[in-house]
């Protein structure tokens, strides 16, 4: 399941590079850095969940408030929300 996760983020990222603007660009780059780090704590669970992985991104982004503008986190928090729909279906 990790594998496939990866390889639809990889795929967004790629789509986005081609045809996304500037902020679009931005945030799935800042959004890969944080599904990276998510899909490799989830290496140790035995089976994950596509819950496991949503709550250590949405966790990881909450975190990160303190460290954005309000309009780069509206960003960032946009380009989870088509990656996520990408990773449900």
């Amino acid at each position: 399941m990790l594998e496939r996760w990866d390889e639809i983020c990889h795929q967004w990222v790629a789509q986005l590079l081609e045809t996304g603007s500037d902020d679009e660009v931005f945030a799935s780059g800042y959004l890969q850095g944080h599904f990276a780090v998510a899909l490799s704590e989830l290496e140790q669970n035995e089976a994950p969940q596509w819950a496991d992985l949503k709550a250590s991104l949405e966790q990881k982004l909450s975190a990160a408030r303190s460290e954005l503008a309000p309009s780069d986190l509206a960003l960032i928090q946009a380009a989870w929300g088509q990656l996520a729909q990408r990773l449900q279906a």
